[in-house]
């Protein structure tokens, strides 16, 4: 079965999105919004929607970004929702294990087991200077105390056993001798514990990692159960999956580690009215607001660059300090295709580098079925253009055609996140 998460983002992930007439900007703050969201993704059965994050508006000009806090987020959306996962994004850079623990430990109670996390070293100097740094951290810095906050943070909900909890009237709530401090002592934390929140419905929310890096790869390798992946094309796609599986292979671990690459979806009844959606945003994007964004992606000032030209030379990736990720597909479809700045620019409106694919339900489900039987891919993490309209296109239309060929679930399964993914509940360490 294919894996199929919804990344949710304020009106959709194409940049110009909130512009269009039928936008739904002035919802980013009624909660009401975020839910039926949850239900039109719960309603195409889908394991989970997520929710990425970020610590400074950026340029708040060129359209919204963040509005509700994630993890608060997911607390209003496991009442409204019973069966779909719920995914965050948790910094571990800004972020203590406490913290994380707590709230995530607190999530997954509230939801009866549907509570991911995606752990992420965070990446612009703006948000650092929030949280107390003069400027980020550097790479090698921001992967070590993200593999500590990760061991931390299991650590503590291993702090309780599976039966401490006795709940006997007649003598003890708890037992004293299942709750144990976890008394860790590292280079980026140290805490006691216990946690203040019994053992979870699911032991441990599930970890996604999203990692493109050299340090990025072996931490999913070893940590992640599941991973967020960036590929332009299935090539690209093959040759992060196979390297991921050899690297979780070699940390010797015997569990399925399902990869998840992005992909940006214009359905319709035919291509050119698929292509026409697809268009009627791009031309709704500023040319200004594409090269902010383009410049945050490559790291320097391309404000001046000819929209009609060949893009220039940009370094190699060995050698960019920002987010390798999505630099690799910038550079893969500079390669590929030799676009004109301009016609990158549009490559990027939507997804930024991520998979795109147009068409009819029939064509999408034929490319998304050559990706996951040729090895690119276990599902997809769908990034919807704009919401709630290409949500629903993919739930009404894309969906059915999958199950019509057994390729997805007409009906959930498990009650669970680990369940939907096909995980197992991890046994409590302790000690």
């Amino acid at each position: 079965m294919i894996h199929l998460n919804a990344f949710l983002f304020a009106c959709g992930h194409h940049r110009a999105a909130w512009r269009h007439p039928q936008s739904t900007v002035e919802r980013l703050g009624d909660i009401t919004y975020w839910e039926e969201l949850a239900r039109i993704a719960e309603r195409g059965k889908l394991d989970a929607i997520f929710f990425a994050d970020g610590h400074t508006p950026q340029n708040v000009a060129d359209g919204p970004r963040w509005f509700f806090e994630p993890l608060t987020l997911l607390a209003a959306l496991s009442r409204a929702t019973t069966h779909i996962g719920l995914i965050s994004t948790v910094s571990s850079t800004f972020f203590t294990p406490f913290h994380a623990a707590r709230m995530l430990a607190s999530l997954d109670h509230m939801s009866h087991g549907r509570i991911g996390w995606n752990v992420v070293t965070s990446m612009f100097d703006a948000e650092a200077r929030n949280h107390g740094f003069e400027a980020m951290p550097d790479h090698d810095w921001r992967y070590a105390r993200a593999e500590e906050f990760i061991a931390a943070t299991l650590a503590l909900w291993d702090s309780w056993a599976d039966d401490a909890v006795l709940n006997d009237r007649a003598g003890a709530w708890a037992m004293p001798e299942r709750v144990v401090p976890v008394n860790h002592r590292g280079e980026h934390f140290s805490v006691d514990g216990p946690l203040t929140v019994p053992r979870m419905p699911q032991g441990h929310p599930v970890l996604f990692q999203a990692g493109a890096s050299e340090q990025g790869r072996d931490l999913a390798a070893r940590r992640a159960e599941a991973i967020y992946a960036v590929a332009w094309d299935l090539e690209v796609a093959q040759d992060y999956r196979r390297d991921i599986l050899r690297r979780v292979r070699e940390a010797s671990r015997s569990d399925a580690v399902p990869v998840m690459p992005g992909l940006v979806t214009y359905v319709a009844s035919t291509e050119d009215e698929a292509r026409a959606k697809q268009r009627e945003l791009d031309e709704l994007l500023p040319a200004a607001t594409s090269l902010r964004q383009l410049a945050s992606f490559i790291g320097q000032d391309c404000s001046d660059w000819d929209l009609d030209a060949p893009v220039p030379d940009l370094p190699p990736l060995e050698t960019f300090t920002g987010p390798k990720g999505r630099y690799a597909t910038i550079l893969r479809i500079i390669e590929s295709e030799r676009p004109t700045l301009r016609g990158l620019l549009g490559r990027l409106a939507a997804g930024g580098g991520h998979c795109t694919m147009v068409g009819t339900p029939a064509s999408i489900a034929d490319r998304m079925e050559h990706w996951v039987r040729n090895g690119g891919a276990d599902g997809f993490n769908l990034m919807p253009p704009s919401l709630p309209g290409s949500l629903e296109d993919f739930v009404d239309h894309v969906v059915p055609e999958l199950q019509r060929r057994g390729l997805f679930r007409r009906e959930y399964e498990s009650a669970t996140l680990r369940g939907h993914l096909g995980l197992t509940r991890p046994e409590c360490r302790r000690g």
